[in-house]
């Protein structure tokens, strides 16, 4: 399929070091391309990680949403030069009263939102929005809290301190992983509660938060009680429940498929096809460059001008590349007190 430069394509992939190797700025120039996904190992300093972006750019002709997941706790992917952000599950904990939560939560968002844009970052993918069951190691401390009312309200200040300062927020796993104890990275996570009980517990974040945030990532769990596939590779999930019952109208990113979780759906070309048949409109290919490539080069994921325009929506309202200045204005400096 054709597609002009001005449309974002389907596939986010990820990066090997710490600058683009030839591979690389050649494939960013594939128009399949519509993401990319930093971590840890593309990190060497915040001026590093500033013109990694701005690299990203220039070869990708800038039509590019760049990502990274800087969430908090253990899921931050840049630390030296960046504020240390806590678990979001340490908010309320720490302080006891719902207000202040709120406002930190808040002051969080909006943290995150300044410095990663202050590199050149679209996005960070954020907030979790599931519940800690004490179930899920792979959540625990990622959530805001264990019951439904304390994560919407905690959730929502938090995606208005990301929008306030111009990020768009992902609010992840729908419905909802917080229930089941697989890791979906590394098994297929089934979740067999009956389907009442996801959708008035779990599911119920999501739904009151639907006109808040601005994209959403399903999570890599099958709910046999609604499906028998995994929410990400489901229509009834993203097109019946979260399009037409929750009237979502945001970017829908599939997880990682490169996940245990996904392999359910087959080979790459086939997770990539089912997942944006079932909704999707961005999928992930992370930690295999060869099949990313692989994908990219086939030509064959479809890309549509409705696709496009969601993810364009997704593009960082403050994007800068130099941190120190970031973290040496007023907004930033207001936060920041407010956060000791």
């Amino acid at each position: 399929m054709s597609i002009t430069k001005a449309m974002y394509g389907p596939l986010m992939l990820d990066l090997e070091g710490f600058t683009l190797n030839p591979r690389e700025m050649d494939l960013l120039k594939n128009p399949m391309i519509g993401g990319l996904i930093l971590f840890t190992r593309n990190f060497a300093s915040v001026n590093q990680v500033a013109d990694l972006c701005m690299a990203v750019r220039e070869e990708s002709a800038g039509d590019i949403i760049i990502a990274v997941d800087h969430e908090g706790g253990r899921v931050q992917r840049f630390r030296e030069g960046f504020s240390v952000i806590p678990p979001m599950g340490e908010i309320l904990a720490n302080h006891q009263d719902i207000e202040v939560a709120k406002q930190k939560a808040y002051g969080w968002g909006a943290m995150i939102a300044m410095e990663v844009q202050g590199v050149g970052i679209d996005i960070s993918f954020a907030p979790v929005l599931d519940l800690n069951r004490e179930i899920s190691e792979v959540i625990g401390d990622r959530a805001f809290s264990g019951h439904v009312v304390e994560v919407i309200e905690l959730g929502r200040a938090f995606i208005k301190g990301m929008n306030d300062h111009g990020m768009a927020t992902t609010a992840k796993h729908f419905p909802g992983h917080g229930s089941v104890r697989a890791d979906s990275h590394i098994e297929i996570p089934v979740d067999d509660r009956p389907r009442e009980q996801i959708i008035s517990q779990d599911m119920r974040v999501f739904s009151e938060l639907a006109q808040d945030y601005q994209a959403v990532m399903p999570a890599h769990v099958i709910y046999p009680s609604v499906d028998k596939h995994p929410a990400g590779f489901s229509e009834i999930w993203l097109k019946d429940i979260l399009r037409k019952q929750l009237g979502f109208n945001g970017v829908i990113f599939s997880d990682d498929l490169s996940m245990e979780g996904a392999t359910v759906a087959g080979d790459y070309h086939a997770r990539a096809d089912i997942a944006l048949e079932a909704g999707c409109d961005m999928v992930l290919v992370c930690n295999h460059p060869i099949e990313a490539q692989e994908l990219a080069d086939a030509g064959k994921l479809p890309v549509d001008a409705e696709n496009s325009e969601r993810i364009e929506r997704m593009a960082g309202k403050q994007l800068q590349y130099n941190l120190s200045q970031v973290q040496s204005s007023e907004p930033w400096l207001d936060i920041n007190n407010k956060l000791v």
